[in-house]
């Protein structure tokens, strides 16, 4: 799991040095909480980001669904802080949680001088990447088909296919949006929706899916998800993209 808070270069400029360190230390507690609740591993802080893994020390053949229920409590814990930080004049804060399940390696990791228990892997970099694409769907949380196909008690919608820099093989990403029986039938019904239009979009039938997303839009007009979607038809209304496309979303950086 990795975790960012957003625009966090211009809450730096914002807040003198002593305010900066306060409201860091109690987002970084309050989250790192959230974190141990669920079994998780803290590997470390690099910044205002939040590494942590799952499965070690301790084995825990739960493992992707605990850090799932860690990174939508992380959301919630988050919406807590907004009162004491409104309080004493710091800003509400957003972040972005990516979560990849897979082997890698675990264990000390460093040079002779400093070591640290840490993870490493092609697993590892790929929740690394989905994290930064939280920004790009405008969603709190994306993982990976690995942790949405272990997490079978989860309700996901589907965002997109996507090739990250450094993979050449696609990938399917997810934005969690709770466990089974906990989401709001609205919710389900705009996700039935927008699942009808995501399947209009990837066999080029532009009509049905401009149609689709502008329902989605009337239900929904805040949802940057839409609005990309949108974009992206009106786009591949001028460049047909032709028989050999496959739907795949490429990412250059990270």
């Amino acid at each position: 799991l990795f975790s960012d808070i957003r625009g966090f270069t211009s809450i730096s400029e914002g807040l003198d040095p002593k305010d900066l360190a306060h409201l860091i230390n109690e987002y970084l507690g309050a989250m790192t909480t959230v974190i141990r609740h669920h079994r998780g591993t803290l590997d470390k802080y690099i910044g205002d980001a939040i590494m942590a893994f799952w499965g070690a020390p301790v084995a825990d053949p739960d493992h992707a669904r605990h850090a799932l229920l860690a990174a939508l409590e992380m959301q919630v814990e988050l919406r807590r802080l907004d009162a004491p930080f409104a309080a004493r004049g710091w800003p509400a804060l957003q972040i972005g949680i990516g979560i990849n399940t897979g082997l890698m390696t675990v264990g000390d990791m460093g040079s002779p001088l400093r070591q640290a228990y840490t993870v490493m892997g092609d697993a590892v970099n790929l929740g690394s990447r989905l994290e930064g694409l939280t920004k790009q769907y405008g969603v709190g949380i994306i993982v990976g088909e690995a942790t949405r196909a272990a997490v079978r008690d989860g309700v996901f919608r589907e965002l997109d296919r996507v090739r990250v820099k450094g993979k050449d093989e696609p990938v399917a990403i997810y934005e969690p949006l709770g466990l089974a029986g906990s989401v709001p039938q609205a919710v389900l019904d705009e996700l039935k929706l927008w699942q009808q239009a995501l399947r209009c979009y990837r066999a080029q039938e532009w009509d049905q899916a401009e149609l689709q997303l502008m329902n989605l839009v009337r239900l929904n007009g805040d949802c940057r998800l839409y609005q990309l979607y949108g974009e992206r038809v009106a786009h591949l209304r001028q460049q047909a993209p032709g028989d050999g496309w496959d739907g795949v979303t490429t990412f250059e950086t990270k």
